[in-house]
């Protein structure tokens, strides 16, 4: 999306009615568009907020694997061809 411009009107009715720079951001992102307007109401936030949990539940997860690595130090994978060949632990891996 092209860059939007705040306008001085903006700024004062966003302090005037407690809307801060992170929720007219949200709104610009995930909002629904109604003619000039983005929009966000119950029913999308709603939405909005299932998929920003799905998410975190990803990362969590994803978190998790990578604490495990980090555990093990790592681990190496060998790929030749577009064929998984082997893995092995990276801190296994002796070099004389």
């Amino acid at each position: 999306m092209a860059e939007i411009q705040k306008t001085y009107h903006v700024d004062v009715r966003m302090n005037q009615r407690g809307i801060t720079e992170e929720m007219l951001g949200l709104t610009l992102e995930y909002g629904d568009i109604q003619g000039d307007k983005f929009v966000t109401n119950r029913k999308n936030l709603k939405s909005i907020l299932g998929e920003l949990d799905m998410h975190i539940r990803q990362l969590q997860k994803l978190r998790k694997t990578a604490l495990k690595l980090m555990d093990k130090g790592g681990i190496s994978v060998v790929v030749d061809n577009g064929n998984l060949i082997t893995t092995y632990n990276t801190d296994s891996y002796l070099t004389y």
